[in-house]
């Protein structure tokens, strides 16, 4: 029952992060829709991950070279998604407000991934293989 808590918990988190990304976008005085390009920063942030995670070996090493560069290529992809709204704003392409709201959006979905791979990630018999 913890797991499903847990799903609830991360699905409830995850729509809070995407409402403050429309929010961004979609109020009247903001009303730019380029913020939404983060989306695709969403959807590649957990594959290195992934990726590593198929291919590394099950030992209990401390260091991995195929996890080491899943966690470079995600933290590449991460400071990406918080440098676009910073770039569009910078070019006035959008305002500060809707940098700020998108800004809130990806620190709750990039937690909420976290929270994913923490809760779901394990070794444990309940893992994320099973959804």
């Amino acid at each position: 029952m913890a797991g499903v808590k847990a799903l609830v918990g991360l699905s409830f988190s995850g729509a809070i992060g995407l409402t403050f990304l429309l929010l961004g976008c979609a109020l009247e005085q903001y009303g730019v829709y380029w913020p939404l390009f983060v989306l695709l920063f969403y959807v590649l942030s957990p594959i290195p991950t992934f990726i590593a995670k198929r291919l590394s070996e099950d030992t209990d090493s401390s260091s991995n070279a195929c996890r080491e560069l899943a966690y470079f290529f995600t933290t590449g992809i991460v400071v990406s998604a918080f440098g676009l709204p910073l770039v569009l704003a910078r070019k006035e392409t959008i305002q500060w407000g809707a940098c700020g709201l998108v800004m809130a959006g990806n620190s709750v979905i990039f937690l909420t991934i976290l929270g994913f791979f923490v809760v779901f990630g394990g070794g444990d018999d309940f893992s994320w293989e099973q959804w």
